[in-house]
Formats: C-alpha cells, structure tokens, sequence
C-alpha cells in the first residue's frame, strides 16, 4: 500500500522553531568526501550508486558483513547545497535505490536545489542482502483470513515452513532484519555521508525508522519529516481495528465526494448500493475484467482495487472503473505501479521485517473470527482489512522473543519533529499520526492535510511548502496546522518525476 494550491489555517503563522544550522548544513557545503566510493548506476547514469560495509549482527562486529545499497542524486545547485537529505519509501521492503534509479525522485524542485537526495535499501531488502524464499513456497500462501481451526492451523503450519525455506535461502540476515538494526545502519550511513546530523523524510514504514531514529539518537537528528505514521504502540485488536476502519473511512471519503463532484461516474447514483451490489456480483462469479474475461474478478480483488485507489487524491478512475463493472460486468481496474515479470526459483519477501517489529499474537480461530466479526462491525462497506489480517496472518506462530516489539515511543532531546498525514489515509491511519504525536509530546508538530491519499507530501502547495521549509531552514509549523484540500492539482505525489 505504497506511495493537492491550499491554504494553511491561521495557526500556521504561529510559533516556528528553527533548526541550529551546522557545518555540514550550510549553504553552499561541499559535498562530504567520507567513506563512500560513488559512481554513476548502470542502470541510470544520472543517479550515483554506492554501498557501505556493516556487520550484519551489531552484537558481532567482526562477524558476517553485508553492503548496505545507496543511491544518490546531487543537489542541482551547488552553491546552495545544505547537505545531505536521505529517504525511505516505506513497505517495508520498499528500495531507495530503485525509487532513484527508474527515477521516482518526487521532491520539490527546492529540496532538489539544496540537498544530495540519497536514497537506500533497508537490510534484507532489495540490494541489501535481500530476504529471499522459493517462489514456488510463497505462492502457496493461504489465504489471511482462515476459515476454520483446521486453516489457522494450516496457516500456522505454513508460516512455519516460509520461515525455514527463507531462511536457509537467505543465510545470516534473515534473523536480523528488525527496523532496531536498521536504525543502527542509518546512523553508519549518516557518518559515512560526513553528516554531523541526520536530515530525513520517511513515509509510512519509513516513519517508523524515523521515529526510533529519534528516540536511540536524539542528539543527531537535525530534522525528520515523517509522512503518513505507523503507530509502533498497537496491540492485535487495536492495530486490526484501525486498520479497518481506515479503510471505511476511506470508502466514506469516496462516497462524500461522489455525492458532490460531477467528475464522480456514480455521480447521482447511490454510491453504497452499487458498491453492495458489485460485492454480490463478485461472490456469484458475475465480475470480470476485460483482459482476464474467462476468470471472474473476486471480493478480495474489487475491495483491494479500491484500497490502492484511495492511496491516491484522484478518485475520478475508481469512480469510472466501478461504473462501468456495474453498467456491463467487465472492465479493467485503474493501473497501480508496474509489477516486474517473475523470474528465477526465487522471490523477495520482505514482510519478514514487520514479523520482527511486531507481536500481534492471535490464539486459536475463535480469537480471529472475533477480530473478524468486530472489523465487520467496524467497516460494513469494505469488510475487514486485508492489509491489516495479512500482517497479522504472516507473522502467525512467529516465535518469541520478537526482535523490536511494539511499545510507546520515548523521545527526549530532539528539535521539533514534523508529523504529517492525510486526514483519510487508507493505509496508516490518521488516528495513528494524532497518537505517534501525543506520545513525542512537546517536540511533534502534527500536519494534517485535509484529504485522502497515503502520505501527504506533494499533494498540494500548502503541505509542501510546509515540508520543504521544515527540511530546508527548520521552520516548524504549529501543532496541529491543517491544509485545505488542493482542487487545482489532481495528480499524485510522483508528478514531478513523469
């Protein structure tokens, strides 16, 4: 569930706390000469590539190393060059690298202007050591949301047989892949960058490096913007019931907007009906897309299309999508991001780090249906999140101890740290950006763009200039500055890169 001229309320005039600038910050620093051998990528010249050697188990140092994968594209303006700003595209599993590589650098033209943007691949993903399992194993994955005690069982059964093959394919990284260690590797990449002090912007699993980054080195943190929050205090019901109902608050969202916006297909239709009537159809095999005709088009398929879609701000082509499976039965959903065609005997799985985040134990298929039964109450037009009870699903029968479990956060020491999110986020709800800032107290700024979409960056003036002027001078807005949604731009936040 990865990655619009507003205007700000009046509390954006309000207290704004400048960062200390540093050396290595300053206008017009020259580029750091440490420790990292770059050149340009095969793949795309224009974009850097380099690596850093670090031990795999921190506990171990002279033990096994791996080369945590960089990629870099430099600041346009030499003369004004402040530094350093590196990123995480969230996932887990998503890869800095290939974001720079295939050129999906979605910064503003001003942060471009003043800051290296270095983008990295977490340990055990991408080009880091990647968690690798037989293909053939992980197409054999049940379905999240077992039926009976004999599928939980199956389930766990299943988990348990993943484990090893990934295990045995992937060699000493598999076990030590939890954001803790990743925290570790941003702070080597930080000094490596000749960095006194770390300046970055993480979206939803990306979030969650940033905010452990502040509490374990809060004295190194110049500025972090963290964009759609993953919440890393949430027990099982919590962290299903949210998710859940981010998803209806999502679909509620939708049907706002289709009930006010002639750009809506359903516009002047019962928006609820048509979608009721769709998940009928779905369950008698009546739904079908146009290049896959002779299989029909599921449930879990149509809710899963409209999950992605309100990732986006721009509903216009779930809207004609949905409209048209109700006029003919068939259509072709809305294009996500491209699927890269499967090769080789193995796959990347890099859900192995949130089994190594998270304990969301659940007992027996008594204690799911319950958490079922309650998603259902929770979210009647979408049903129980399947983001959510995959996550939970994948990490079944995970032996203990998880390697950085979930508690609140404790942060002392830092200045203000930037929190941001859409007022409908479908992945990381709000509800969770509003209580990652309670628990980092006096040093959250809390932005809250009065829209839908994951991660709120880009999506219109307001925020982004916000953002921008956070990362760049340190300017921090008020606690709980809201952005108006943005009608002149529809596009989505990876518009400055097509």
């Amino acid at each position: 569930m990865r990655r619009c001229a507003a205007v700000a309320l009046g509390a954006l005039a309000a207290l704004t706390v400048p960062l200390t600038p540093f050396a290595s910050a300053a206008a017009g620093a020259a580029a750091p000469s440490a420790g990292i051998a770059w050149e340009p990528c095969a793949e795309n010249p224009a974009v850097d590539c380099g690596s850093i050697t670090l031990p795999i188990n921190r506990d171990d140092p002279g033990g096994p190393t791996f080369k945590l994968a960089l990629a870099r594209i430099k600041a346009t303006d030499s003369a004004a060059r402040q530094g350093s700003l590196v990123f995480n595209p969230g996932g887990p599993g998503g890869e800095g690298v290939a974001t720079l590589i295939k050129g999906w650098n979605f910064f503003s033209n001003e942060i471009n202007r003043r800051f290296d943007i270095i983008g990295f691949d977490p340990r055990g993903v991408g080009r880091s050591s990647p968690v690798l399992c037989s293909r053939d194993v992980i197409a054999r994955e049940p379905h999240p949301i077992p039926r009976n005690q004999a599928d939980f069982d199956a389930l766990v059964a299943y988990n348990k047989e993943r484990r090893a093959d990934c295990r045995a394919r992937t060699g000493p990284m598999f076990d030590h892949v939890d954001t803790g260690n990743t925290v570790h590797d941003l702070d080597a990449l930080r000094a490596a960058l000749g960095e006194e002090k770390l300046t970055y912007y993480g979206v939803s699993y990306g979030t969650l490096i940033g905010q452990a980054y502040a509490e374990r080195y809060p004295g190194r943190v110049r500025a972090l913007a963290m964009d759609g929050n993953m919440d890393h205090s949430l027990n099982t019901r919590r962290f299903l019931d949210t998710e859940s109902w981010a998803g209806q608050d999502s679909f509620d969202a939708f049907v706002k907007w289709c009930g006010g916006s002639a750009d809506c297909a359903l516009n002047g239709k019962n928006v609820r009906a048509v979608w009721s009537d769709l998940l009928k159809r779905a369950d008698r095999g009546k739904l079908h897309t146009v290049t896959k005709p002779t299989r029909p088009y599921s449930r879990a398929e149509l809710t899963g299309t409209a999950l992605v879609s309100f990732s986006s701000s721009d509903q216009r082509p779930l809207a004609t999508f949905l409209a048209a499976l109700d006029r003919d039965g068939e259509s072709d959903p809305p294009a996500a991001f491209p699927t890269p065609p499967a090769t080789g005997d193995t796959v990347p799985f890099a859900n192995e780090t949130f089994c190594q985040d998270w304990r969301l134990p659940v007992r027996d298929h008594r204690e799911l249906a319950r958490h079922v039964r309650r998603s259902e109450a929770i979210s009647p037009d979408m049903g129980p999140s399947l983001v959510g009870f995959s996550s939970v699903a994948n990490c079944l029968g995970h032996p203990d101890p998880v390697k950085d479990p979930q508690r609140r956060l404790r942060v002392k020491g830092t200045p203000p740290l930037l929190v941001s999110s859409t007022r409908h986020d479908p992945a990381t709800p709000y509800v969770w950006a509003t209580s990652v800032a309670r628990q980092l107290g006096h040093a959250a700024r809390l932005v809250t763009l009065e829209d839908g979409g994951h991660g709120a960056y880009g999506r219109g003036k307001c925020v982004t200039t916000i953002i921008d002027d956070y990362l760049i001078s340190g300017k921090a807005p008020a606690h709980g500055t809201r952005c108006a949604k943005d009608t002149s731009n529809k596009a989505s936040i990876l518009r400055h890169v097509r």
